[in-house]
């Protein structure tokens, strides 16, 4: 979606024409319906959920900062379905607008052929990176269209859009009104003064025209109570407090369609042939159409989540939730926003060379390798920094040696030699000391214990990052686990030492069952092959089957004793280095991956 939404400046004219009092009557007769109207939800499945990504501009291809949208929803959706939750995860393309109308006509091609062939790019993409979506939407389906038309003539036949004039800054690039103070004085290349946008620096000019006006003046208190009694509405927290910092002031009216004459290429007004519907009201009803809008959309509203970069937090925490208060329908349930990606400590940009095709990156580092790195190192509230080295140092500590040595080392001949998940030994590892357990030994079992909860709380609120850092340090524990004992060193002829042996093994297979099933939301191929190698088969992958090693707590272990899974390898081919000289390119290919040692 583009970065800024049509908005009226507080001088517009209509909104001056506007009498107070119609205007607030209008607000309170909307206040009374909704609470009447939006307090239930009869037809919801209680174990339904709903995750959406922005719907991505066809003016590009598809960047690193798309990929990561896609991915952390996707990551969502599949924790949510290992839950046991019935999830849609929908995803799309974003292709009406000036800026698509110009762009299809230099390319010499017809608006839907350009904005076909630009889709193809992101579901290429999403494919290439395991981009689970249940829906894909475009803005040019009739579906759409159908649900948007509807949604307008509902806000129209409440009285909430009205016929007015708009008069200030507009930024083609950006499809945007921009405020007075949203435009600065700058030089062109030619050093000509022009006015840009301070958010966007694209260039705007003045312009007058008579388009439709929506009264998001009326919304400002009904926006503020509905955080108030939401507080986790919009995530992280940082982002909370600026949407509820943006409501202190009075909101103007929006503008939301433009004249035909200037934008063909988008959804006509009903009854107004001479308008077209703004790109943004047009584009935010995606969400709508994909569940069906306006006949079957109860089922699934109520659980919405939408994840967003924070360029367009004011566009789905103000303006959304406006019009679909005025529609009569909830707010979003949960915005989750996060922030951008640079890339060697700079905006990604054409000039400076150092665009990040994620496509190509995920052929180089694998879509795992890109998935983990990008939730890894992806921290919702900060922008976050991109280089190939990067990558390549990540994931070779992470999957390559410390999850794929573990996982090398216990399924090995040479300390499994009938490659079964071995039995447990509760003399050798009782639940007080007097066994051959240390006492760190206990503490990682503790830990290990308690890392579903954790992962789940991290995951709930779209910390991907904090879930895999204390899935990494309960990696390393184990890691520890077996070196501080060196099973490799037990005689292999004392019953007593091989009894501890296949505790030992016991043990660490059961960390990695846990580390293995926590994973599949992030890395569902390599979590595949660590699962498929322990033997343990697709129905005992659930949220719910985690339990981890039962045989501590004198229960039985459906896994102890059964054969292992076919060994299909290393779990992650280690990456080469890149040589120093070549670090600060980053866009410089790895050279061929080699296999760590084992």
């Amino acid at each position: 979606m583009r970065l800024s939404l049509l908005c009226a400046t507080r001088g517009c004219t209509a909104a001056r024409r506007l009498h107070r009092g119609q205007r607030g009557s209008a607000a309170s007769s909307l206040w009374r319906h909704e609470r009447r109207h939006t307090s239930s939800q009869p037809c919801s499945d209680p174990r339904g959920h709903y995750i959406t990504t922005p719907i991505f501009y066809v003016n590009a291809s598809p960047h690193l900062g798309h990929l990561y949208s896609a991915v952390a929803a996707d990551c969502l959706h599949r924790y949510r379905v290992l839950q046991g939750f019935n999830s849609r995860f929908a995803t799309g393309t974003d292709e009406h607008g000036l800026k698509i109308q110009q762009a299809a006509e230099a390319a010499g091609k017809d608006p839907l052929t350009f904005c076909t062939d630009v889709s193809e790019r992101f579901k290429r993409l999403f494919s290439s990176c395991s981009v689970s979506y249940t829906d894909y939407i475009r803005t040019t389906e009739q579906r759409h269209r159908r649900a948007v038309e509807h949604f307008w003539s509902v806000l129209w036949n409440r009285g909430l859009i009205y016929k007015g004039s708009y008069e200030g800054w507009y930024s083609t690039q950006d499809e945007s009104f921009l405020m007075p103070t949203q435009v600065a004085d700058a030089l062109d290349s030619s050093g000509k003064e022009v006015k840009v946008s301070l958010e966007s620096g694209h260039k705007v000019e003045w312009m007058k025209e008579e388009n439709y006006m929506f009264r998001l003046s009326a919304f400002r208190s009904r926006l503020l109570h509905w955080l108030e009694r939401n507080p986790q509405a919009v995530q992280p927290e940082r982002f909370y407090q600026a949407v509820v910092q943006w409501l202190q002031d009075d909101l103007p009216d929006l503008s939301v369609s433009r004249q035909r004459s200037r934008l063909h290429w988008g959804i006509p007004v009903p009854g107004d042939a001479e308008q077209t519907i703004y790109v943004w009201l047009d584009a935010l009803v995606n969400y709508l159409t994909v569940v069906g809008y306006p006949e079957k959309h109860d089922q699934w509203w109520h659980a919405v989540h939408h994840v967003v970069g924070k360029d367009i937090l004011k566009f789905h925490a103000i303006y959304w939730p406006a019009f679909l208060l005025g529609a009569g329908l909830q707010p979003p349930h949960r915005i989750h926003v996060h922030s951008h990606w640079t890339v060697g400590g700079k905006k990604m940009s054409k000039s400076l060379g150092n665009v990040v095709d994620p496509l190509e990156r995920s052929q180089v580092f694998t879509a795992d390798g890109m998935r983990y790195f990008l939730l890894r190192q992806g921290v919702p509230d900060s922008d976050c920094d991109y280089t190939d080295h990067k990558v390549a140092q990540l994931l070779n500590a992470e999957l390559a040696d410390s999850l794929g040595g573990l996982l090398n080392r216990c399924t090995a001949p040479a300390l499994n030699p009938t490659q079964v998940y071995p039995h447990f030994c509760p003399l050798s590892f009782p639940h007080e000391a007097g066994g051959r357990a240390a006492a760190e030994d206990y503490h990682m079992l503790d830990a290990v214990r308690r890392l579903p909860a954790l992962v789940e709380n991290h995951y709930e609120s779209l910390h991907v990052y904090k879930a895999l850092e204390a899935i990494g340090a309960c990696v390393r524990h184990t890691n520890g686990f077996v070196q501080r004992h060196a099973p490799w060193k037990l005689d292999s002829k004392d019953s007593e030492d091989q009894r501890w042996l296949h505790t030992i093994i016991h043990v660490s297979l059961e960390c990695l069952r846990v580390y293995g099933t926590l994973l599949q939301p992030v890395v569902p191929e390599i979590s595949d092959k660590l699962l498929s190698r322990l033997g343990v088969q697709p129905d005992r992958r659930s949220w719910a089957a985690l339990n981890f090693l039962p045989r501590y707590e004198g229960k039985d272990c459906p896994f102890e004793g059964r054969a292992l899974g076919p060994d299909s390898g290393v779990l992650f081919n280690r990456l080469e280095s890149q040589s120093p000289d070549k670090k600060s390119k980053s866009n410089q290919s790895l050279k061929n991956p080699k296999k760590i040692k084992c």
